[in-house]
Parts: structure tokens; sequence; C-alpha cells
């Protein structure tokens, strides 16, 4: 296995959240590894593409929507650090949540894929969402 160069690895992390933004998540499975780790810390991990892309698509379920606000991104030997908002919206939803990702990147494909985020905070975002969501179509 090769390590990507600096640039290649944020290349392939940006080109995944745009991917994701887009809604296309056949695109954005195609960037990670059939071996791939992910987990929504401090959740269990998903292990493998095929309980990854479960994962995914029980998003899209709720979910019209989803943006990314990055706040930075670094990078050193295939690994990319991330500190961004994520804003996840649908009918009665409306959730930003601040999460700081790793992201580990070996031949072009993500490898590991871990965020970090205030579990209480985000509870508490979720069950005021359909209440923020009227006030944000307002």
């Amino acid at each position: 296995m090769s390590t990507p160069s600096e640039t290649e690895a944020t290349t392939v992390v940006e080109t995944f959240l745009a991917k994701m933004e887009a809604l296309d998540l056949d695109g954005a499975l195609a960037l990670l590894a059939d071996d791939i780790v992910y987990q929504n810390y401090p959740l269990p991990a998903d292990r493998g593409i095929d309980a990854v892309s479960k994962t995914l698509r029980g998003f899209g379920k709720v979910m019209t929507a989803f943006r990314v606000e990055m706040h930075n991104i670094a990078e050193r030997d295939g690994v990319v650090l991330t500190e961004r908002t994520d804003i996840l919206i649908g009918p009665l939803l409306y959730l930003d949540i601040r999460v700081n990702g790793t992201f580990e990147v070996r031949d072009g494909k993500i490898v590991l894929w871990r965020d970090y985020f205030d579990v209480g905070e985000s509870v508490l975002k979720l069950l005021a969402g359909p209440v923020r969501r009227l006030i944000h179509r307002a």
C-alpha cells in the first residue's frame, strides 16, 4: 500500500464530502475502501463497505439535504483531520453539529472515517429539530 501525497489525501476527503453534499451516495461510496471502518464516536463502528452503505442510506431516509462547512483541514502521511460543521436537513430535521473528523487514506481510498461530536448537544438539537426547521423556513 502506498501513502498518498499530502494534497492527494486531502483531495480524496474533500471530494468524498462534496459527493455527500451532492447526495451522490454511490460516488461517495466509491471513494471508500472495501474494508472501511466508519465510526461516529462514541457509537459502535461500522466495518466494511456494506455496513457503511447501510448506515449512510439510512441517513438518506430522514435527510433531504446535507451541507459541510469546513473550518479547518490538515494532513500528514495520509491522515486528514477536519474541523467542520455538518448540517443535516429533512422535512422535520435541522441538525447542525460541530464535528472533528479523522480520515485515513490509502491507495486513493478512505480506509478509516471517524467523527467525534458532542452527543448531548446533538440529542437536544434533534429533539428541537422540528421547531428549528419551522423557524428556519420562516
